[in-house]
């Protein structure tokens, strides 16, 4: 009998925590993660498609590859699948096509007129260098402060920018700051970056670089340069 009572109130409480999480989760937005509105069979050749634009755009010729299938298949399912993180990060040598798959990515979006989640608007998808992100930290506080907080984000380049900005005598560390806010409100981010995990925990810390690695899908780019 008292096994059972124990049990009974086992059920209670499990009951009572499910009804209590329910409530609190209701009074905070819970951000969906962003998606295609595709299969992933159609993803890969609305991507195929993006991504020649943007080789052709640079007067260059698409090359085929294993390696840009297998970057192809990754990405495709991250943007369809069922991925729990808020976005991606290229990571690989310089000259291997992570700026070209992030263009391709922005203008797909762009070209899809996505409804967003409260079918109020269209998403965009804006493109920034980290440097000239770090820029703009400068002056208007309240832009930069929207900035941060758009929706979808790319951010090439993470590593080249200064990692402190000074503004009239204080101090700020804008891609900290970013990725911090990004990564507690949970906005879909895409990273491109040269940098190695021990180089990107040396330029921004292992607090940042761990919550980056809980934030974002990583697809590391393995081929060399297509600049010759």
């Amino acid at each position: 009998k008292l096994k059972m009572r124990m049990e009974t109130i086992d059920q209670k409480n499990a009951i009572l925590v499910e009804e209590l999480k329910s409530k609190l989760l209701r009074q905070r937005i819970i951000k969906e993660r962003f998606r295609l509105p595709m299969s992933f069979e159609d993803a890969k050749l609305y991507l195929i498609a993006a991504y020649k634009g943007e080789v052709e755009r640079r007067f260059r010729e698409f090359e085929e590859s294993d390696e840009f299938a297998r970057q192809l298949n990754q990405v495709a399912n991250y943007l369809t699948g069922g991925s729990q993180r808020c976005g991606m990060i290229f990571s690989g040598l310089c000259g291997n096509g992570k700026t070209t798959w992030a263009k391709a990515i922005q203008s797909l979006v762009f070209a899809l007129n996505i409804k967003n989640s409260h079918g109020t608007s269209t998403y965009g998808m804006p493109l920034f260098n980290s440097k000239e992100l770090a820029m703009r930290s400068k002056g208007e506080y309240n832009e930069w402060r929207n900035l941060m907080r758009t929706p979808l984000l790319i951010v090439d380049d993470l590593g080249v920018e200064p990692r402190e900005i000074m503004d009239y005598g204080n101090v700020f560390t804008p891609l900290v700051d970013l990725i911090t806010l990004r990564y507690d409100e949970q906005l879909y981010t895409i990273f491109t970056t040269n940098l190695t995990p021990s180089q990107l925990e040396e330029k921004y810390g292992k607090r940042i670089v761990d919550r980056l690695n809980e934030m974002v899908e990583t697809i590391v780019f393995e081929n060399g340069t297509y600049r010759r």
